[in-house]
């Protein structure tokens, strides 16, 4: 079968643009790493979604998304893309998209595939990823019931994530490598006002010890250079996210950081190929500018099919 369009990620944006092909006829299919968890499945609240002001949970909005891609006749499939390359089958300029499960033809893509968390890279993370190492608060802050837990970083994600974790927690100390933070003002004023919180400014996580799992961490001054040690059983890290685009090497431009380039209507630099969500070059991250970008990328998409179709 040779679909219309793929959609390579199932997070907002990816089922969002989803919902707006399907409902313009399209023959659309969508791609879900299984070893990718969309981002937004991992928030315990969602605050800042509109039509929710009680909040509600990402798992819980993420399985909405699904349930209405699924009434309009859609399918996901779990494989996990491996290249996407040109192929121009009888001069109809058609996208293979090779995956772990086979190939599949396409006469449109669009990118959803997200961004994962960044590690640190000090000594002992890898050791002891899940043994008290942790990129996701919301997966593991249950099993630090009453323990001092370490968290790194300084933006929006870092500070939520603080304050979801002191639910648990004895205590939660902030590891931060500058003197000021740059999240939002009403997180920050949260964090502040709650004993249970400590910051560490100007300090970065130089190793993590223990035995058979994480038992302090050594951190440095960015400044004088001075180690200390600080007791804790959990670290959990919170330093920005990297793009899931190395499928792409070679196919469309990318920034320095891996970030997709698009023009203003989600267009990349290879014909019949979108973008949309974290994966792309955008100066701001929310689940609510990933619909946004899921819609805009879709009907970029649906008028290019309309043009190849000559409607």
């Amino acid at each position: 079968m040779i679909y219309d369009t793929i959609i390579i990620g199932a997070g907002p944006a990816g089922l969002t643009a989803a919902i707006y092909t399907l409902r313009a006829g399209l023959s659309t299919l969508i791609m879900e790493d299984p070893s990718v968890m969309s981002q937004a499945g991992y928030a315990a609240i969602i605050e800042n979604f509109p039509g929710f002001p009680e909040g509600i949970n990402g798992i819980g909005l993420v399985s909405n998304f699904k349930k209405q891609v699924n009434s309009l006749g859609g399918t996901i499939v779990s494989v996990r893309v491996k290249v996407v390359s040109i192929c121009d089958e009888q001069g109809k300029g058609l996208w293979q998209v090779s995956s772990d499960k086979g190939e599949y033809k396409t006469v449109s893509v669009i990118v959803a595939s997200g961004a994962t968390a960044k590690r640190l890279g000090v000594k002992g993370e890898l050791e002891f990823s899940g043994k008290g190492v942790s990129y996701c608060a919301v997966c593991d802050g249950i099993f630090f019931k009453d323990k001092n837990i370490a968290i790194v970083g300084g933006g929006d994600s870092a500070l939520e994530e603080a304050l979801f974790l002191i639910r648990f927690a004895k205590k939660v100390t902030i590891i931060h490598r500058r003197d000021r933070l740059r999240a939002v003002k009403l997180l920050q004023d949260r964090v502040f006002s709650d004993k249970k919180i400590e910051v560490a400014w100007n300090s970065v996580v130089d190793e993590i010890w223990g035995k058979d799992k994480v038992e302090k961490i050594r951190i440095k001054d960015t400044r004088s250079g001075f180690l200390a040690e600080i007791e804790c059983e959990g670290v959990f890290v919170s330093i920005g996210k990297m793009p899931n685009t190395g499928f792409l090497k070679n196919v469309l431009d990318i920034d320095e950081n891996g970030y997709i380039i698009t023009d203003k209507s989600l267009k990349t630099s290879a014909c019949g190929v979108f973008a949309c969500g974290d994966c792309r070059d955008t100066l701001f991250r929310q689940i609510v500018t990933a619909c946004g970008d899921g819609a805009l990328s879709a009907e970029s998409c649906i008028r290019y099919i309309d043009s190849m179709k000559g409607v």
